[in-house]
């Protein structure tokens, strides 16, 4: 993914002009670019607007670069914090007046201090983090190849992929992908993914097929795919395993399958 796309939840806000408290709102940010956040007002326009009154009119702004995304705090007083979402209570502080503090999660929560009994807070996800190829570690910098699709395997979208792919890596045949019911349902009881909601998995979904797998690039490039909304999470699927992304071994991330009675179902072959 080249740049930076920013969610603001339903009722934290909304879009400049909106209604307070309105719709969600995402921003696609290109190197280069600001969104700026706060209040706003008639004299003071943002591209998120963040309804309390402990916010200033002009609180920050995001600037996408290349690789990574600054954060500058235009408040006097109140720092904010950047949480990893990811990262096991993980998090960075920017204090007051600070300008383009580089911020190196690939998911992040930008958290505003309120009046009210709840923090504002929206999304931020980063352009992707690039690895080396493995194979190619130690040659010179000239001839060194970076990975084409850059998954970070301790990542919450991870996790959920795999849920995606377990009934075809368990049974060759071509079984149904499952549901997002069914996946929020096989996580439950996993540390971290345990408390995914329908919604949340259907985010990572999104986030997987259009910035980490870029389905959306290769359904341009094959004549009659680009309607077919229904087949995304085929696409995913089909994708991962054959350019193996998703292995036999990765099953151990999902939680154990055991089923009533203590019998466990199938195992991998």
């Amino acid at each position: 993914m080249s740049g930076v796309v920013v969610h603001l939840p339903r009722g934290s806000g909304g879009a400049d002009g909106g209604e307070p408290g309105g719709d969600a709102v995402t921003l696609r940010l290109g190197p280069g670019q600001v969104a700026r956040f706060g209040r706003g007002s008639a004299t003071t326009p943002v591209e998120l607007r963040l309804a309390d009154a402990a916010i200033s009119r002009l609180a920050g702004e995001i600037r996408a670069t290349d690789d990574h995304w600054q954060l500058t705090n235009h408040s006097t007083t109140h720092s904010y914090l950047v949480e990893n979402p990811e990262g096991a209570g993980e998090y960075l502080r920017v204090s007051p007046r600070r300008v383009g503090a580089p911020v190196p999660f690939e998911f992040s929560r930008v958290v505003l201090p309120t009046r009210g009994e709840l923090a504002v807070s929206f999304q931020v996800f980063a352009p992707d983090h690039v690895y080396l190829d493995p194979d190619a570690m130690g040659a010179p910098w000239g001839s060194r190849t970076v990975t084409a699709y850059s998954l970070d395997e301790s990542a919450t979208y991870f996790l959920v992929l795999v849920a995606l792919c377990e009934p075809r890596l368990r049974d060759q045949s071509r079984v149904a992908v499952p549901t997002t019911p069914q996946i929020v349902e096989r996580l439950r009881g996993h540390v971290t993914g345990g408390t995914l909601t329908a919604r949340a998995i259907s985010s990572h979904i999104d986030y997987l097929a259009e910035e980490k797998l870029r389905i959306g690039v290769l359904d341009a490039l094959e004549p009659g795919k680009g309607d077919r909304r229904n087949g995304k999470r085929e696409e995913i699927v089909g994708l991962a395993l054959r350019f193996g992304l998703v292995r036999e071994e990765h099953l151990g991330l999902l939680p154990s399958l055991a089923g009533g009675g203590g019998r466990e179902r199938q195992r991998p072959r």
